[in-house]
């Protein structure tokens, strides 16, 4: 580790920086604080049920811990038992800095009182410019990468290659739970006009868009992290869900 670990004044301050507009800062910065939140709220169920492992039933198909009946953990149900202890505080700060690389491809940042919109084109690669500006600000590799690999369920290689995507062809997918975790959350709450939330469902139908394959991947991934209360979560912002 040879970078900075941010604070939370820090991380407001990297998202204050980069920002072209008030209204961008609010709608990109909210966005990675309900992201943090949804993201800490899967780690602490994760934490949970590996706490309660060793007391848990075995399913007697799997031999697996049975987590079905354990009551909900932060709003939180289901999921299954992870193989360590989730680090919360890194999920929450790369929760709060995932999507820093959006201001970078606003086609309209709403400086001058427009709508803010995003460049459908170039929106692909906010994950990798995120990454590069929080090394530039010399945040640590650890934390950058939150930004780098949370795009979709994963984006592998050969996706990069076989979709034509404006990205050096390489794996931008998590490389630990936590950053695992963050990926996860993001899928719950859209950065669209008017912001909302998406319920398991949703995003299931847009995962779906996607192909089978990614699809499936999303509902592996629901399957052991669980399922946060995300209409809470939008009563709580007064925002609306799908």
């Amino acid at each position: 580790m040879t970078g900075i670990i941010p604070t939370l004044d820090q991380i407001d301050e990297l998202h204050r920086r980069i920002s072209p507009s008030q209204a961008a800062y609010d709608l990109i910065h909210t966005h990675c604080v309900i992201v943090a939140q949804i993201a800490c709220q899967l780690a602490r169920r994760q934490n949970a049920l590996f706490v309660r492992r060793c007391t848990l039933p075995r399913d007697p198909e799997s031999n697996t811990p049975d987590c079905s009946q354990v009551p909900p953990t932060d709003g939180v149900i289901g999921g299954t038992v992870p193989p360590r202890l989730l680090d919360e505080h890194l999920v929450m700060i790369g929760g709060l800095l995932h999507d820093i690389g959006t201001y970078k491809v606003l086609k309209h940042d709403g400086s001058d009182g427009e709508p803010l919109k995003f460049s459908g084109k170039h929106y692909i690669q906010h994950g990798l410019l995120g990454y590069e500006y929080l090394l530039e600000q010399g945040i640590d590799e650890s934390i950058a990468q939150f930004a780098r690999n949370h795009t979709g369920v994963g984006l592998t290689k050969d996706e990069v290659i076989r979709q034509e995507l404006p990205l050096p062809p390489a794996d931008y997918v998590p490389v630990n739970l936590e950053q695992e975790t963050v990926m996860v959350a993001d899928k719950f709450h859209s950065k669209s006009t008017p912001p909302k939330f998406l319920s398991v469902d949703a995003y299931t139908a847009k995962a779906g868009r996607f192909g089978e394959e990614n699809q499936r991947k999303w509902l592996e991934l629901v399957e052991r992290y669980g399922r946060p209360d995300i209409a809470a979560m939008a009563e709580r912002y007064h925002m609306r869900m799908v």
